[in-house]
């Protein structure tokens, strides 16, 4: 079993910064193993933390599903976040018309 990657807390930037250059090769390995597992959470700027989010559970048509997985995979997103931010931008701009 892989030895568990532990960021510690750090008293000034400073620290973090030199323990990060010390630590850069083990952080990379971490990330990779993250995402080869399917265990990463990707953050991308724009995107709202996972904890901010509300899970929301709704029906749509095999077809919508199956286009949103295309568009995605186009976009080199998962459908899920994809289909949130077409949601997003949506509402956004029926907001924007009231």
């Amino acid at each position: 079993m892989a030895k568990r990657f532990a960021v510690p807390k750090f008293r000034s930037e400073a620290e973090e910064a030199k323990w990060w250059d010390s630590h850069a090769t083990e952080a990379q390995e971490e990330i990779s193993r993250q995402i080869k597992a399917g265990t990463a959470i990707i953050v991308r700027k724009g995107q709202p933390n996972p904890s901010e989010l509300s899970q929301v559970c709704i029906r749509l048509s095999k077809s919508d599903v199956d286009a949103a997985r295309r568009l995605a995979a186009e976009e080199g997103l998962g459908y899920q976040p994809y289909i949130r931010a077409l949601l997003h931008k949506a509402l956004r701009r029926e907001a924007s018309r009231r």
